[in-house]
């Protein structure tokens, strides 16, 4: 088969210039993809005030948790496919591909409808001010209503980057996310629609990048070019994708039910605080989105080679990753601890406390974030060999057991900000090393697996 320029061999030569190039464009889209939420936050905190940045960056915690599940399952389709990319398996590539086009249209509308219906009784779950809830609830349901199109969009990135194409996701955020900033100023400064301007703005721009996308699949060149009439469920695929994506999502919705649980302690203190808590969350999630493309390409290359059997080379995978994405994590922290008043500024700029709320945060969080980056990739590393069970069980000990314990019992006792944000590097720090342990573990185990069925007779 001709392999697309796109496309990265994963499973011969140097590892570490690969891995940089792959890494890069992801590092760039996520960043992309912050600034469809980090452009609403900062034109409605600008143009229309506090309260409506407060009900927008409010929002975030409770959106993750609903949609994580689902999006889990993109996971799974990163690893199925990258693991038959590796073994050359062109028709299970195929059933993965449709399968998984399938399963995002079927999750996104699901998410939206439930998003739609339930909007307003989560946020008065999480203890919203009154100040604020009609506004959130209000972006929270026109922002579901681009749901199906930001899974189709995650989905198919998902299987472009399985083959190593990171580039053209890149190149169609960048188009969309150029749109989504035009429209916010459009629809706040020109119609002055507040909040319902920036989610409009950003489901047009979530239905372009989708549109993208699509098309660049249905012309790949290859066993991922997509064929609408052989759109289905493959029953075994499915399978595969619920294995190791259905974790992922359990995880991930609860790391964000402790992070809303988190975020209900701050809307506790009033909006100055919540105001200065998501302009802060919106600069800490650059750090975090370029931290986690390491964890991406750790999942990606080790998916090939362990799909290609190349198992010599997961260790040299796992050590550039830590590598590469401690020294990022600790460069970009050291940079918004430097410049986080400037920064904070662009969203209030003319309320002190907010910037003030901000920057505790910041100086919290950031003292140890490239942990939480560390932690992601053992977890990609872990996932890449096709096991997903294990990280998920250690993270929900290790980040949701520590945080929700945390907030329950210590924080009632010592009920100021410092002790609440204290529990992040808690958790960071104990999961990164006992994922460590349990990375070592299962790669014994997988070597030792593949030796057994090497020595069976035939």
């Amino acid at each position: 088969m001709l392999k697309n320029n796109n496309e990265i061999d994963m499973c011969n030569g140097p590892l570490f210039g690969k891995m940089i190039t792959y890494t890069i464009p992801l590092i760039l889209t996520g960043i992309l993809q912050l600034l469809y939420n980090a452009a609403d936050v900062i034109v409605v905190g600008r143009y229309s005030g506090s309260t409506a940045l407060a009900a927008v960056g409010s929002t975030g915690a409770l959106t993750n948790l609903i949609i994580s599940l689902f999006m889990g399952l993109s996971v799974g389709t990163s690893v199925a496919v990258s693991q038959y990319y590796g073994a050359r398996d062109w028709k299970s590539v195929e059933e993965v591909v449709h399968t998984s086009i399938a399963i995002s249209v079927i999750s996104g509308i699901a998410v939206s409808i439930f998003g739609l219906l339930m909007a307003k009784k989560l946020l008065i779950a999480m203890d919203s001010p009154s100040d604020v809830i009609d506004q959130a609830t209000l972006y929270l349901r026109i922002y579901f209503l681009g749901m199906p199109a930001s899974m189709l969009f995650n989905f198919g990135s998902a299987i472009l980057r399985a083959v190593g194409d990171t580039k053209r996701p890149l190149i169609f955020l960048t188009i969309s996310g150029f749109v989504n900033v035009i429209l916010n100023l459009f629809f706040v400064i020109t119609f002055n629609m507040g909040v319902a301007g920036v989610a409009i703005a950003t489901v047009i721009s979530q239905i372009i990048s989708a549109i993208f996308v699509t098309l660049c699949l249905m012309r790949f060149n290859g066993p991922c070019r997509l064929i609408f009439k052989e759109i289905k469920i493959h029953r075994d695929k499915l399978w595969q994708l619920v294995k190791i994506g259905l974790p992922a999502g359990v995880q991930g919705s609860i790391f964000s039910l402790s992070n809303v649980l988190v975020q209900s302690s701050v809307n506790s203190f009033g909006s100055d605080v919540m105001a200065g808590n998501s302009a802060a969350v919106n600069l800490e999630g650059f750090i975090y989105v370029s931290m986690n493309s390491f964890y991406q390409a750790a999942l990606t290359f080790t998916g090939q080679n362990v799909g290609a059997k190349k198992y010599e080379r997961i260790n040299k995978i796992l050590g550039i990753s830590l590598l590469t994405v401690f020294v990022t994590g600790l460069g970009l922290c050291m940079i918004l601890r430097a410049f986080g008043e400037s920064l904070l500024g662009i969203y209030s700029p003319d309320n002190e406390k907010v910037i003030a709320y901000g920057m505790l945060r910041i100086n919290i969080i950031t003292a140890t974030y490239y942990f939480c980056g560390m932690m992601d990739v053992m977890v990609g590393m872990m996932r890449g060999m096709g096991k997903s069970f294990m990280p998920m069980l250690m993270s929900i000990i290790g980040i949701c057991g520590i945080r929700i314990a945390w907030v329950l019992l210590v924080f009632p006792q010592h009920r100021d900000l410092q002790t609440l944000y204290i529990s992040y590097p808690i958790s960071w720090i104990f999961t990164f090393f006992i994922h460590f342990i349990s990375f070592w573990i299962a790669k014994k185990r997988l070597v030792a697996k593949e030796g057994e069925l090497e020595v069976q007779p035939v």
